[in-house]
């Protein structure tokens, strides 16, 4: 009973944070594309928005994953 409690509260959380983010989403008009657009060839609209950072973040984090992965897959083997 427990579990299927765990279970329907995740699935309602999970259903409950998509709705929240789709309203928030939606919120009007988009911004107007910078002051420079169009005058000597066409900028970006967005600008440059560093990603450095994000992939460092997301490389450590998939390291770890995959370091985890290995040392469970490790433990087991030497159980053996």
């Amino acid at each position: 009973m427990k579990r299927q409690i765990f279970w329907y509260f995740g699935f309602l959380s999970i259903a409950i944070m998509m709705l929240v983010s789709t309203v928030n989403a939606q919120n009007g008009d988009p911004p107007p594309p910078p002051s420079q657009h169009g005058e000597n060839g066409n900028q970006p609209a967005g600008g440059g928005a560093p990603i450095g950072e994000g992939l460092a973040i997301l490389t450590m984090l998939g390291a770890g994953y995959g370091a985890r992965k290995w040392y469970i897959k490790h433990k087991r083997s030497l159980a053996e």
